[in-house]
């Protein structure tokens, strides 16, 4: 194959090039799609909510609707538009970071997107198909078991076709930065985001199964009359909810450690000074990990656990703030005394300080047991989470975008439509949730469809309606930004930001192989140690020789297919039998392309040396 071959494609070869592609860089480039796409799709899903609730005895939805957007909302947001955005940066930048040319199983990077892809489009295809699930984002057994339909048989298979494919991610980064770490990268001289990537991972590697087990128990009690949950044939409901709570806390861990990474390579490249604390942010971030596992039933302490328990998990909890401000005062050091620049990238970094630390401090109170009982299922764990969430994810997606587009697609951002893009979100975004802490506190409950007038509920209501319309002004100004940048722009270097790690070593956007020849690491911030102390160029680890890369392959996306199938199958064999014909022929299918996919020799293909010669002599010059 040829790396100097130009020319445009038609369209047709574009697509197939996205549907068999297995470089990481193009499947960051799908999972920012679709995850982006879940994203607005989300979005829209919390407006009807604010709608809804914009002022007393509302009728602008139906309570069973109400009940479908509450429930979608959440598991849109966190498994279908959150984590999807994370991986998509995970996979773009971590093996730049590392200095690799792909992850370390390109064909399995591919399937966990196709799985994602079509579970989530499963899952959403419930509004057209009788409606959608209506018991929460938790979807609790007490209320998925008499949910009315298939709507919770879709949230089931949906999300355990897309779990399989983030468990799948999750192994995927472990073995590529245990493995393939250029030469001189020794752990400690990982960046942050790297490190993050890795023990987010691990998150991953021990939490889904618990949320697959969950999932598998509700299906057979709802599919096949078993009783591990059903209270009437001897089964146990708050099993459910230990089983969803040890997958689920770790879960918001899984969703923003990897931007406490991000920010610590962004407040380390605008302030010009090496991250204050390096070791301690990285145990810091195992720590956080670690009691991340330990405090599930904190979600719980009102179900009768019992005070020995509740006060076990209520210490638990307060102890993850230690690692947590641990992080806060280091970002604070690195700043502190440096060469701070301001830009999109940077305002996202520094807004998320202020209001990450309001949802820790909350989550401080919600940490205590006795106060908690007062708290629970109020809005005021409503904002908490919402302010570590959207104030830590979401504002770390935003910043993500904004710092690694110009290596992405060559083009930096416009610096004016990107502050535009924060303030209306940042202002949207307090004046949305930081009331909800009073209207908690006011007694107004979650998930509640209207709330009555004269109960003092009405102007916060309002206000809070009013920032969600800011936040979506927000999101369009973003959307805006991405073409007005594709058609305006300038080509950016391959080192806008004077950056510290090796991404920005090479051009911009990458070649598909990364690097011509592995970078020899020779300290943490590699690339600034060589603008420093070197020639300004990373010197090489390896000789020059021929690189083997992967064929792309279309059986990802045939494999998921054939489950996307068969989870219709399974939906709908209890109504008709002639639904065991897509269930068992969606079944035969996958399993085809898995034994297609093991006895078919597919040994790549070589990069010639002296091609490579070629690219390395023009940019000499």
């Amino acid at each position: 194959m040829s790396i100097t071959a130009t020319g445009k494609r038609s369209f047709g070869a574009f697509l197939w090039d996205y549907l068999t592609t297995v470089d990481h860089k193009k499947i960051a480039f799908l999972y920012l799609a679709g995850g982006g796409f879940f994203f607005i799709l989300g979005g829209l899903e919390a407006l009807v909510i604010r709608i809804q609730l914009i002022v007393p005895e509302n009728d602008f939805v139906s309570a069973g609707f109400y009940n479908e957007m509450i429930t979608m909302h959440g598991t849109t947001m966190i498994f279908l538009a959150g984590m999807p955005l994370l991986i998509g940066l995970m996979n773009f930048a971590m093996p730049l970071q590392i200095g690799a040319r792909d992850v370390a199983f390109p064909f399995l990077n591919s399937l966990g997107f196709w799985l994602f892809m079509f579970g989530g489009t499963l899952l959403n295809l419930s509004f057209l198909l009788g409606g959608a699930p209506d018991s929460g984002w938790t979807s609790y057994a007490s209320l998925a078991l008499q949910s009315p339909g298939h709507g919770v048989d879709f949230y089931i298979l949906g999300l355990q076709i897309a779990g399989a494919g983030t468990l799948m991610g999750g192994i995927n980064f472990i073995a590529t930065i245990v493995t393939m770490r250029a030469p001189g990268m020794t752990y400690m001289r990982m960046p942050l985001f790297t490190w993050s990537t890795l023990i987010t991972s691990v998150l991953i590697l021990f939490a889904f199964p618990a949320l697959t087990i969950n999932l598998f128990l509700l299906m057979f009690d709802r599919m096949f009359d078993t009783a591990f949950f059903n209270v009437a044939l001897g089964g146990n409901t708050i099993i459910y909810q230990h089983l969803f709570w040890i997958f689920g806390h770790p879960e918001v861990y899984i969703l923003i450690l990897p931007l406490f990474g991000l920010f610590s390579e962004i407040f380390s490249t605008f302030s010009k000074k090496r991250l204050f604390g390096y070791t301690a942010m990285v145990f810091a971030t195992m720590l956080i990990a670690f009691l991340g596992f330990m405090v599930w039933a904190h979600h719980m302490f009102t179900v009768g656990l019992g005070p020995v328990a509740n006060s076990i998990f209520a210490v638990g909890t307060m102890a993850i703030a230690v690692p947590t401000g641990i992080k806060i005062f280091n970002w604070l050091a690195t700043m502190w005394g440096g060469q701070v620049t301001i830009n999109s990238a940077m305002l996202w970094a520094l807004g998320f300080i202020p209001s990450f630390t309001i949802g820790g401090m909350t989550g401080v109170m919600l940490g205590s047991s006795v106060a908690d009982y007062q708290y629970h299922d109020t809005y005021f764990v409503v904002a908490h989470f919402h302010y570590v969430i959207v104030g830590g994810t979401i504002f770390g997606i935003f910043a993500g975008l904004h710092y690694w587009w110009p290596k992405m697609f060559g083009k930096v951002l416009n610096d004016a439509l990107g502050k535009l893009t924060f303030w209306l979100f940042f202002i949207g975004f307090h004046m949305t949730f930081f009331i909800q802490h009073f209207l908690g506190l006011m007694g107004m409950p979650r998930r509640y469809w209207v709330f009555l007038e004269d109960q003092g509920l009405d102007m916060g209501n309002m206000i809070s309606t009013i920032g969600a319309f800011f936040m979506t002004a927000g999101a369009l100004v973003f959307l805006y930004n991405i073409v007005y940048t594709a058609i305006k722009e300038e080509k950016a270097s391959a080192d806008p930001w004077d950056g510290r790690t090796l991404e920005w070593s090479i051009p911009s956007p990458p070649p598909f192989y990364n690097f011509e020849q592995l970078p020899l690491v020779r300290g943490l911030d590699a690339f600034w140690l060589e603008k420093m102390e070197g020639d300004g160029t990373m010197p090489a680890g390896e000789p020059l020789q021929d690189v083997h890369m992967p064929n792309g392959s279309f059986l990802p996306f045939l494999m998921s297919l054939g489950f996307f199938v068969a989870g219709f199958g399974f939906i709908y064999q209890t109504d008709n039998s002639l639904w065991y014909l897509a269930l068992y022929g969606g079944m035969a299918f996958a399993i085809g392309c898995m034994v297609v996919r093991s006895i078919k020799d597919d040994h790549g293909f070589y990069i010639p040396k002296e091609e490579l010669q070629k690219v390395l002599d023009r940019e000499a010059k």
